[in-house]
């Protein structure tokens, strides 16, 4: 598997003060970097199509890219699987109820929650958001994964990079 051949999203609720705030996420399984997010205190469709946006408008996948996701009704809409189609990715999703199918994401979710989010009070849903772009600054250019031979995964893609340019 290479940059940019499978991605895989899903969403998590976080609490404020003020409410509850919806992340949905859009990570590359080759690095484990998030290359998509979007926020929002509702738990739509257009929440998961945000975050597919941003990932598509950053990374420039290829035609035949493969988007793994739950049944979640957000990631079978009409509307989510015409923009994917119109993007040239492939939907992946696996059986209803398999909780394995996403756990690369869920693992940053938990991550997320129980290294940076839960050790601060949130006040607002504003607030929130700037953690958590804060958190996914912070895991993607620093933060060590064993899967990537410790390596962060911006500098696990930026080491691929590399070996590609002198082969």
């Amino acid at each position: 598997m290479g940059i940019n051949e499978v991605w895989a999203g899903d969403m998590t609720y976080l609490r404020t003060r003020e409410g509850w705030v919806y992340l949905a996420a859009v990570m590359d399984l080759y690095s484990r970097r998030m290359v998509g997010w979007a926020m929002d205190k509702r738990m739509t469709q257009a929440l998961v199509s945000r975050a597919m946006i941003k990932a598509i408008h950053l990374r420039q996948p290829p035609k035949g890219l493969v988007f793994h996701s739950d049944r979640g009704s957000q990631y079978t809409s009409k509307h989510y699987r015409t923009l994917l189609n119109s993007q040239g990715v492939r939907a992946s999703m696996g059986s209803t109820g398999a909780c394995w199918d996403n756990a690369v994401v869920e693992r940053f979710f938990g991550s997320l929650k129980h290294d940076w989010i839960l050790k601060v009070d949130q006040p607002t849903r504003e607030y929130m958001k700037k953690e958590v772009a804060d958190y996914i600054r912070y895991y993607n250019n620093d933060r060590s994964h064993t899967s990537n031979t410790d390596m962060s995964p911006v500098n696990d893609e930026l080491s691929e990079m590399k070996v590609s340019c002198l082969s």
